[in-house]
């Protein structure tokens, strides 16, 4: 379930961009996303542990929410509004490659020549998938959108990174983080006004449906399926069919024509990022 609603997000994300601009969309689904944890929270009897938090735990979920939902979604939307759907969501997917790279400063590891070999097939994933369906003549891509979509890639890895270092309960965690990111984006719209004059249905739909299944109840659902699982790790492989399932839906709801070199820069980024995990299993 988690992977299949997963699937579904670049297309829901384009559909939104469409209607709104991505500041009115990132607002709703942060929105909805919070009210979602919340009634998570609720049926499973959690409330007072949100009560039970400390003044540093409430600060470290005041900045892990100003890094995400509030700045990793505004890069990633913006990059999603500049580039077709099948190129924006694979340029993300690099985040556990420099995962590694950030632990060097933050935590104080010490990496490898595999490491740098995987970021090296994760790269020419990425430059394949940028072509376009043109592998010899680069630029095919918005070049902004490119460093948007491979630079929040950097922000959620910082976000993974902090987030590990917490150890309260994750939906408590993931609720507070929201909540606050949802404050800041409330002041950005209020800052900027750039709230719409007018909102369609669809555009509020879209945006709420991300929020849900995007930040809020898949996340649960995919952390009930590593508790249920004999084996995490081949669980956790299972995430990677999501960016090849999501062509189906940019395919046959937005109409993009699925260009070659997607699937073949996937196939790179997804090796890269394999090799990577390999290595941290034998360490």
């Amino acid at each position: 379930m988690a992977i299949f609603f997963w699937s579904t997000i670049p297309t829901a994300f384009k559909l939104s961009l469409g209607e709104m601009a991505v500041l009115p969309v990132l607002t709703l689904a942060s929105l909805a996303s919070t009210v979602i944890l919340l009634i998570i929270i609720l049926a499973e009897r959690k409330e007072k542990l949100i009560k039970k938090c400390t003044g540093r735990e409430l600060l470290n979920s005041a900045i892990l929410g100003f890094i995400n939902p509030f700045i990793y979604y505004l890069i990633l939307l913006k990059a999603y509004q500049l580039l077709p759907a099948q190129v924006a969501q694979p340029l993300n997917m690099i985040w556990p490659i420099i995962l590694v790279f950030l632990s060097i400063p933050i935590l104080g590891q010490k990496i490898g020549i595999k490491s740098f070999i995987a970021l090296f097939i994760s790269f020419a994933g990425v430059y394949i998938i940028s072509s376009q369906g043109k592998l010899f003549h680069p630029g095919q891509s918005n070049l902004t959108g490119v460093i948007l979509a491979t630079g929040s890639s950097v922000f959620w890895a910082l976000y993974f990174i902090l987030n590990v270092k917490d150890i309260r309960d994750e939906a408590v965690k993931l609720f507070l983080n929201f909540l606050s990111g949802s404050f800041y984006l409330i002041c950005a719209l209020i800052i900027t006004g750039m709230w719409p004059e007018s909102v369609s249905f669809k555009g509020i739909a879209t945006s709420v449906y991300i929020g849900v299944f995007e930040m809020g109840v898949t996340f649960y659902f995919w952390l009930k399926a590593l508790k249920l699982a004999h084996s995490t790790d081949k669980v956790s492989n299972l995430v990677y069919l999501a960016p090849f399932l999501s062509l189906i839906f940019v395919h046959f709801i937005l109409h993009e024509p699925v260009y070659f070199t997607t699937p073949a820069g996937l196939l790179l980024i997804i090796s890269g990022i394999l090799i990577q995990t390999r290595k941290l299993r034998k360490v």
